[in-house]
């Protein structure tokens, strides 16, 4: 079969021939593969800069993490892959696939299913999100952030607050749910005299951080008392794009009552785990086909893998891979 290998840490995936993978137990199923999602993650675990990433044996190890396949019955499935999945077959989890909703197309799910993972299992588990909450999504303009902003609605939010450096793609996020969009600037003290006012106005009660670095530094700031009751915070780290420390004072944290957090792999429990594939990935994904969960890819060919892995994909849009 044909699928993107990488053979050693930092090198670019390779499209050529490669063995079959076997199912190894009853837990696992061979399956054919439609889309994979190129994201973040992806890149890191190859690259080797992800935490939870391995180096690839020297055979050579099939990259990608998750995509769109088909059973051998014909039915169509957003799987988790055991192995990899960027191959014309994979091996998947029986117990970690969701039935996909007629209306709903390859390249959408694919793309989708990663998304709503860093953001709905931060906004339900980590920030135990309530109706009416006043939430800030922290780098709002790249595509889970965009996601995001459309479930924290879902959820039940008030009033949603995006912050990103993308001014006509902050814009967008009005149509999609947003109520108030902050530019991020090179200037700190314009962020964080907006940040201050907004919270001012009605108390942020949920902060999902998809940059980590600076902005982080100064929304912990902003959130700064100065002896008197405070509002409840969840602030959840979700990403690192813009660095990986943070400068954090023991004054900041005494005076507000903020619960720091992050979600990602080795964060949620089983149970949740579980909910994700029971209730919530279902969920988005007919959302998803209804059209009230919107977004946008740019599809290619696996063929083209080597060249395209370096693209740099703008505007909140996603990279997916078609077999």
């Amino acid at each position: 079969m044909k699928a993107a290998v990488i053979y050693q840490k930092g090198e670019l995936p390779q499209y050529v021939d490669f063995d079959e993978p076997v199912a190894q137990n009853d837990h696992e199923i061979l399956v054919r593969v439609k889309a994979v999602a190129i994201k973040h993650f992806d890149k890191g675990t190859t690259a080797g800069t992800h935490y939870s990433s391995d180096a690839p044996k020297a055979a050579g190890r099939v990259i990608g993490g998750d995509g769109v396949c088909i059973l051998e019955d014909g039915t169509r499935v957003y799987g988790i892959g055991v192995n990899g999945m960027l191959a014309e077959k994979a091996i998947i989890e029986k117990r970690r696939m969701v039935k996909l909703p007629d209306g709903l197309s390859d390249t959408t799910a694919a793309a989708l299913a990663n998304a709503v993972i860093g953001s709905a299992m931060a906004l339900r588990f980590k920030a135990a999100i309530q109706p009416g909450d006043v939430v800030l999504i922290n780098g709002a303009t790249g595509f889970t952030g965009m996601v995001a902003v459309q479930i924290a609605k879902y959820y039940g939010a008030a009033k949603v607050i995006a912050t990103g450096r993308n001014v006509q793609a902050l814009q967008n996020l009005l149509a999609l749910g947003a109520d108030e969009i902050i530019e991020i600037k090179p200037d700190n003290a314009a962020f964080l005299l907006q940040v201050k006012q907004q919270h001012q106005e009605k108390p942020i009660d949920v902060i999902i951080d998809y940059l980590w670095g600076t902005t982080a530094e100064l929304l912990l700031s902003s959130l700064m008392g100065k002896g008197a009751f405070t509002n409840k915070v969840r602030f959840v780290s979700v990403g690192s794009m813009s660095g990986d420390l943070i400068q954090l004072s023991a004054a900041n944290l005494r005076s507000v009552d903020l619960q720091l957090t992050g979600s990602g792999l080795g964060s949620w429990s089983k149970e949740q785990v579980g909910w994700l594939f029971t209730e919530i990935l279902p969920q988005m994904f007919q959302l998803a086909a209804d059209g009230k969960l919107k977004i946008e890819t740019i599809d290619v060919k696996l063929a083209d893998i080597s060249s395209l892995w370096g693209l740099e994909v703008k505007d909140g849009k996603r990279l997916v891979v078609t077999i």
